[in-house]
């Protein structure tokens, strides 16, 4: 039986692929974002553990107009890694975006597959090393079987990439759609019920807590596809930490990383001694719902997970032999960031958070290149730090950056 939601929903995005990408701006930019990094896939997912010399084989489960395919090949092309990224969703108008994107590039690692993810058991696509599935899942009929799917084609040592929805950030959204089925019943035809969005935020009144959302910019930025998949999608669910977490519990899934990590931590948010010695009893999850509770501006919550258990073993960044790498750019970059009172600050959605380094921080970031090893650091150190010394700065220096997706472990070669 034909679900009208459904319908709907692909009749969306043929009508405004999302999110909405002109081919002619990868001249100008490449898009970054989680989940879908390679250093991160490397990091969180594989715990650096996996050689980089092994291909790798990625699927983007709805894939959209292409952010994360293109990111992803692109880097795995940069690096020269072996391996293919392939690209699945259901909409032809944003298959042909993807593809001219690609192109645009001369990408020449992507498999194209247009089709929903929830046909992938018994098909011929998989097994895959990693799945990315960011901003999908919270908009199917049943998300469990989403994920069913997904799984079905994951390889035994492999890992995902999840981006759903988060409640608190998106306050303001859902008073708006229940006006715009009212304003615009779902019935209509798409150009109709964006006519009407439009003028429904022309007049927006001043109280209307949208306004006030700093977290979600779709509706400013976004163009006609943000507007629409914003406020006139006609099936979005959100999950909370807890929610979230018990939906991949049930299916086996372990969280490897809440990103960004530090986001998920209260403790930055509370300076007060009390509610800290609280904290400190809490459980994981219970901190970090209850970061998601005070911060208030997560929209989304982006998840790397694996089978229950995780990877065999995660690499020690205290080892000699570990290479540590930015995320992006530069150690250098990091360290011209780092305040006269040794301390980073990270602006996540409208909230300040300080991150302090030891003093020796800069002197170490500016040597991090992606090639240089944790014992050649040290040694090149070594003329005026010593051992222990850097040892004791290092072991601070690495979680506190690690922490904010910062700092990351190279995948061994």
């Amino acid at each position: 039986m034909t679900d009208p939601t459904d319908h709907r929903l692909a009749a969306q995005y043929e009508a405004y692929p999302y999110p909405q990408r002109d081919p002619r701006d990868e001249a100008k930019r490449l898009i970054v974002g989680s989940p879908g990094h390679l250093r991160e896939i490397d990091h969180w997912v594989f715990g650096a553990t996996r050689p980089a010399s092994r291909p790798l084989r990625a699927l983007i489960a709805g894939g959209g107009t292409g952010d994360a395919t293109i990111m992803l090949a692109q880097q795995m092309a940069r690096d020269g890694r072996l391996g293919s990224v392939t690209w699945l969703d259901r909409s032809a108008a944003a298959l042909q975006i993807a593809r001219s994107r690609a192109a645009a590039r001369g990408l020449e690692n992507i498999v194209w597959r247009q089709g929903s993810l929830l046909d992938l058991p018994g098909s011929d696509l998989g097994p895959f090393d990693y799945i990315d599935c960011c901003g999908v899942l919270h908009h199917l009929p049943d998300p469990e079987a989403g994920i069913r799917a997904l799984l079905a084609v994951l390889a035994p040592d492999g890992g995902m990439g999840l981006m759903v929805y988060a409640p608190h950030g998106r306050t303001g959204i859902y008073m708006l759609q229940d006006a715009l089925r009212l304003l615009a019943p779902e019935d209509q035809d798409p150009a109709m019920r964006l006519d009407a969005a439009r003028r429904m935020m022309k007049h927006l009144p001043e109280t209307a807590w949208l306004r006030s959302n700093r977290s979600v910019t779709d509706h400013l930025y976004g163009g006609d596809a943000g507007l629409y998949d914003l406020l006139l999608n006609p099936r979005d669910r959100a999950y909370t930490v807890a929610a979230l977490h018990e939906l991949l519990a049930r299916h086996g899934l372990d969280v490897a990383c809440w990103v960004e990590p530090i986001r998920y931590d209260p403790i930055p948010l509370l300076p007060d001694p009390r509610l800290r010695t609280r904290i400190a009893t809490l459980p994981a999850q219970e901190r970090a719902a209850l970061a998601e509770a005070l911060a208030g501006n997560i929209a989304a919550h982006i998840v790397y997970c694996t089978r229950a258990g995780g990877p065999p073993e995660r690499a020690d960044p205290r080892h000699p032999g570990a290479v540590p790498i930015c995320r992006e750019g530069t150690g250098e970059d990091i360290a011209k960031g780092i305040q006269a009172n040794d301390t980073l600050f990270m602006n996540i959605d409208g909230l300040r958070v300080p991150v302090p380094v030891p003093p020796l921080a800069g002197q170490i970031l500016r040597l991090i290149d992606g090639k240089h090893s944790v014992g050649e650091i040290g040694a090149l150190l070594a003329a005026h730090i010593k051992p222990d010394t850097f040892a004791r700065a290092w072991a601070t220096l690495f979680p506190a950056l690690e922490r904010i997706n910062r700092l990351l472990l190279a995948a061994p070669d």
